[in-house]
């Protein structure tokens, strides 16, 4: 059984730091690369780069490590409680 707290919580500080490397990609490769074009593709109302955009980022990415983490510990738990075999005594 995962515990749902821990793996959301790990999850999301994944997907935050993932942000951040993702941005500091962006400002230090050229603008051939496209960086900014996957990031406002993948997060709504995002645009690259001014301050607001860049903390509404980085919560859109912490809010999805919480649903990514949360819808899967819990259909992982599910499938657990389902279809694990009986652990040896």
């Amino acid at each position: 059984m995962l515990n749902t707290r821990l793996v959301t919580w790990a999850l999301a500080l994944f997907t935050s730091l993932s942000y951040l490397l993702c941005v500091l990609y962006g400002l230090i490769t050229p603008d051939s690369v496209h960086m900014h074009t996957f990031l406002e593709t993948v997060l709504p109302a995002f645009t690259w780069l001014t301050f607001g955009s860049f903390i509404l980022g980085l919560f859109e990415s912490f809010l999805w490590g919480v649903y990514i983490g949360l819808v899967f510990s819990l259909i992982y738990n599910a499938l657990y409680r389902r279809w694990a075999k009986s652990e040896p005594s």
